[in-house]
């Protein structure tokens, strides 16, 4: 049974008229009776009664009307939703990405994408590199922002785009800026530390043992939020990413060189093509990163990698 022979069906019953039908169709009536004969043929039952001058619709067709009713306008419902998805009236994208650039890069990539695709529906999932690649291995994500280089069995099957390189840098509480200091002298200072899985606190860290000591805590455990409530509060000091303490009101303290630094980059399904939708996210992130560097909104130390 074929959807062409369904809207024949139904323009004759329509019209109760085979010629007419098929100049409402655009189609040589022969071949509309043509294609009504082999719908009977195939269902094993006339459709029509044919007397001249009058058309009328069998008991078999008239149990088929509503059927081919319902099927043709089920039809043209697909059509019109994939059309919608297509140029982007509808449809979802599914973004990971660490607290860290949830609280900094992610708001304003999502404020421009929705005010040019408003009808798209967005989820985001919070969560570790590491856990990202994993949820875009499995399925669950469309793209994610990860730190390089990302980990986990899944990621050699992963597309990634290195976006940018950002510093990390010490905040305090409420003070003047001090002059760069030395992971050396982190020393007998008690940290404000985010919990284990934080890509931060591993580089964290990582620089204070390479620096040969282990560093103390104030406080640890927190989420990104808790963090920095926490050295508001005046607990202590914390490392955080730079583009995280622009937006943090804390006085910013950045680390003498070589300095404390990640690469931030966009990853996807490599073999997994990307959806209108995502592929649409991807492209408003990349402009948005490249709009910022070229207004010079980038936070310091932050650099564009495209």
């Amino acid at each position: 049974m074929q959807l062409q022979q369904l809207r024949y069906f139904l323009a004759v019953a329509e019209t109760r008229h085979f010629t007419r039908a098929a100049e409402t169709e655009h189609v040589a009536q022969p071949s509309l009776s043509q294609q009504i004969r082999s719908l009977e043929r195939e269902l094993g039952a006339e459709l029509f009664h044919r007397t001249r001058g009058n058309i009328a619709l069998t008991d078999a067709g008239d149990a088929l009307l509503p059927l081919a009713r319902r099927i043709l306008a089920d039809t043209e419902s697909a059509r019109l939703a994939v059309q919608e998805t297509v140029q982007l009236r509808r449809g979802r994208v599914r973004l990971g990405a660490p607290p860290s650039l949830c609280t900094s890069l992610v708001p304003d990539v999502l404020r421009v994408f929705r005010d040019h695709y408003p009808g798209v529906a967005l989820g985001v999932r919070e969560g570790g590199s590491r856990d990202l690649v994993r949820w875009l291995a499995a399925g669950e994500l469309d793209l994610a922002l990860v730190i390089t280089p990302p980990s986990g069995e899944a990621a050699p099957a992963l597309a990634v785009t290195e976006l940018l390189h950002e510093e990390l840098v010490l905040v305090s509480a409420a003070g003047p800026a001090r002059r760069p200091v030395r992971v050396a002298e982190l020393r007998g200072r008690p940290l404000v530390m985010f919990r284990e899985g934080y890509d931060v606190r591993e580089a964290a860290l990582a620089a204070c043992r390479a620096a040969g000591f282990e560093p103390e805590f104030a406080v640890e455990g927190g989420e990104m939020d808790a963090v920095l409530g926490f050295v508001r509060a005046g607990l202590g000091p914390a490392v955080v990413p730079g583009m995280v303490a622009a937006r943090s009101g804390l006085s910013v303290t950045p680390f003498a060189g070589p300095g404390l630094g990640r690469t931030i980059a966009v990853a996807h399904g490599h073999e997994v093509p990307l959806t209108r939708a995502a592929e649409a996210l991807h492209d408003t992130l990349l402009a948005h990163l490249r709009d910022a560097a070229r207004e010079g909104e980038l936070p310091p130390g932050t650099r564009l990698l495209l």
